[in-house]
């Protein structure tokens, strides 16, 4: 009976293990994105601890921006075995590069909020507007025209 072997679980206690919800894991199953989930004699899905482990990679992958087919592209590719492994290894690789490409704007777009913070923070203690503007760091300055609207 899955509910009482700790290695199967039911639904549930899938949901109370990963914090995600019943409805996020029967949404990521619909999607194709859970593979090898199997049903018990009453019909409920069994999942295992490995369930618990690709839930977690899914969450990362989604949440760092991969697409839902590029996630079911991965899915499908564990699937298929280890024929798929360069493929696999390929696709990650790729994401990864989106993904620190990704950082790197927003860290870039978080030096230009931290500069106006500092900027406010300094007309506001001295109640008179600061002589210099914030600016975008280098790099992010020849790719977009600067607005000064600061009156």
């Amino acid at each position: 009976m899955a509910e009482r072997d700790p290695a199967r679980l039911l639904i549930g206690a899938l949901a109370e293990r990963t914090g995600r919800s019943i409805h996020t894991i029967r949404w990521y199953e619909a999607q194709g994105l859970i593979p090898g989930v199997a049903r018990d004699a009453t019909g409920r899905r069994v999942y295992t601890e490995q369930h618990v482990n690709w839930l977690e990679l899914m969450e990362r992958l989604r949440n760092t921006g991969m697409s839902v087919a590029q996630m079911r592209e991965y899915t499908a590719l564990v699937c298929e075995g280890r024929g798929t492994l360069k493929a696999r290894h390929a696709l990650l690789v790729a994401h990864r590069a989106q993904v620190m490409q990704t950082i790197a704007e927003w860290t870039l777009s978080l030096a230009l909020i931290d500069s106006k913070i500092d900027f406010y923070g300094e007309w506001v203690a001295t109640g008179t507007r600061p002589a210099r503007e914030p600016s975008l760091p280098q790099t992010a300055a020849k790719t977009r025209p600067r607005r000064t609207l600061e009156r």
